[in-house]
């Protein structure tokens, strides 16, 4: 995605640099936008190979409502490890969120919604609950999230409050991507439009090396995500890592970062 390398050229060359909670140290710009079109490809980074497994087991996760990290680990996924206590848990995180937010799924409200009042504003799934952000090991970056229908195509619009631009994005970009074809399939609709807007959008300075390597780098086609005929009518809890399959992906090799806890 070229527009994902001119986030990163627009970060290193017009941020500020700033303190964190990490002590690592940011360089930082408040204010952003990215735009995907769909048809023209997924949207899983060329420029550096991205773990799309990962990805998929994680949206699922909190699809399922789950706040423990065994079902990651049950499939060999430990993203999540640093911020766990020594139970597994992490909290009312984004599943606790989307599933069950002081008794309202909603998810299952903006599918039902999506289908019955299309051109409805009201499309919206937040991660952000102040009474419950004081007991959560991480307070969700990624915070609200809004669906649009036109035509037979629907689009998605995150905001993201903290976005780390070189190792989270890619992941965010993938994810919200994958959920907004999981959510179409299921709403009898085509998946359109991809936009994130971002509060502070920066990358941490132990990543400015890794960042220039990715710089250098041309993009390339985008792959395509292949899913199950069965998606639609599959239980949307129920779903399977196996239910999606990336192919015609042909990256340059990752390029490794230390994440900043």
């Amino acid at each position: 995605m070229k527009s994902y390398l001119e986030l990163l050229s627009h970060v290193m060359a017009n941020g500020i640099d700033r303190t964190d909670r990490t002590g690592v140290g940011t360089r930082s710009v408040f204010g952003y936008q990215l735009r995907h079109n769909m048809n023209d490809g997924f949207p899983l980074l060329t420029t550096k190979k991205v773990f799309f497994k990962a990805i998929i087991v994680e949206l699922l996760w909190f699809l399922r409502g789950e706040t423990n990290i065994k079902f990651l680990h049950d499939h060999g996924i430990t993203i999540w490890d640093e911020w766990a206590d020594k139970d597994g848990n992490l909290g009312p995180v984004y599943g606790k969120q989307w599933r069950d937010f002081g008794g309202i799924d909603q998810i299952m409200n903006l599918m039902n919604d999506l289908i019955n009042k299309p051109d409805s504003r009201r499309h919206i799934v937040s991660a952000w609950n102040p009474v419950d952000v004081p007991r959560m090991k991480l307070p969700p970056c990624h915070t609200l999230w809004q669906c649009y229908v036109s035509g037979n195509g629907l689009s998605l619009h995150l905001y993201a409050r903290s976005i780390d631009a070189f190792l989270g994005l890619p992941f965010n970009i993938a994810s919200y991507a994958l959920l907004l074809t999981i959510l179409a399939h299921k709403c009898g609709l085509n998946p359109y439009e991809l936009i994130i807007s971002y509060g502070d959008l920066h990358i941490y300075k132990n990543h400015f090396e890794q960042v220039n390597t990715q710089l250098m780098r041309q993009p390339k086609q985008l792959p395509k995500l292949r899913t199950n005929k069965y998606l639609s009518v599959t239980k949307i809890e129920e779903l399977k890592l196996e239910d999606f399959t990336i192919v015609d992906y042909d990256p340059y090799p990752a390029i490794k970062a230390p994440i900043a806890i």
